[in-house]
């Protein structure tokens, strides 16, 4: 049987990639954009597996009604693919509250308004996938990304617990965790406004941001068939880094971790009373 997708921001980047990989394998997917027209070329293409539903993922009602009527329509979700986001660029002084509240929204509670929709469905079948859309962002960070990060750092410890929770019910959590890819993220990025003091360290950052987008070396279609390859594994990994600089700079990360974990690992432990 043939599997139902929900994919989010399924009009551009790796949402887009995700839904013509699908396609190809032969599935049905329900798209979601908050510009459905941004989807006709692929409904025109595939009007027998591609469907252009429109979706706010801040908005839970909202969430709630699209799982509903994609479970009336079709009779399950097989795949949940929570892709929708955006960037940001700003320092932590610089990144105010609203500017980060609404991130959180987007990369936080609109996918785990969409996991908590679509569980009760897959718990039922015993089978489903979720698949999480993050970044090497969400393993580290570094000046400029404190925001962004922040939120991805989030969605990936809320899924690592998910992934504990719903895997003896015979669902998948996949958390993927690309670097940079030719999308449209570095298109029209957030930014707070700029500190002076912050030109060094964030300053190249915002124009890593301002410059590159068209140049980015990831291939989302690339990107995509992985990903359907990593779901049809028996065993598919918990996470999933994407590309070459994401898997060098999370490597390099976990190394540093461990250094300062056993530079400070004997005193670390004598901490405990004495008794």
């Amino acid at each position: 049987m043939n599997r139902v997708w929900l994919v989010t921001g399924g009009n551009s980047g790796f949402g887009r990639a995700i839904t013509e990989a699908a396609v190809t394998a032969g599935d049905v997917v329900v798209a979601t954009a908050r510009r459905t027209t941004t989807l006709d070329d692929l409904v025109a293409a595939h009007p027998d597996q591609v469907e252009a539903a429109y979706l706010d993922v801040t908005d839970t009602g909202g969430v709630e009604a699209t799982v509903r009527d994609v479970v009336r329509r079709h009779g399950r979700i097989d795949v949940l693919v929570n892709n929708a986001g955006r960037t940001h660029v700003g320092a932590a002084e610089e990144t105010t509250d609203e500017e980060l509240r609404s991130l959180f929204d987007v990369h936080v509670f609109g996918p785990a308004a969409l996991v908590r929709a679509v569980l009760p469905y897959m718990r039922e079948r015993r089978s489903g996938a979720i698949v999480q859309m993050s970044s090497m962002g969400g393993q580290l960070s570094f000046a400029g990304f404190s925001a962004y990060s922040a939120t991805k750092f989030a969605l990936e410890g809320m899924s690592e617990a998910l992934a504990d929770e719903v895997g003896p019910l015979g669902i998948k959590v996949l958390i993927v965790e690309p670097g940079a890819f030719r999308t449209a993220l570095f298109g029209d990025p957030g930014s707070s406004e700029p500190i002076a003091d912050y030109a060094a360290t964030v300053g190249p950052t915002r124009e890593m941001v301002r410059t590159g987008d068209g140049t980015q070396p990831g291939d989302p279609a690339r990107a995509a068939a992985l990903i359907l390859a990593a779901l049809d594994e028996e065993k598919t990994p918990l996470r999933l880094p994407l590309g070459d600089d994401a898997v060098d700079a999370i490597l390099g990360h976990l190394d540093g971790v461990r250094a300062d974990v056993t530079t400070w690992e004997s005193r670390a432990r004598d901490t405990r009373f004495a008794d």
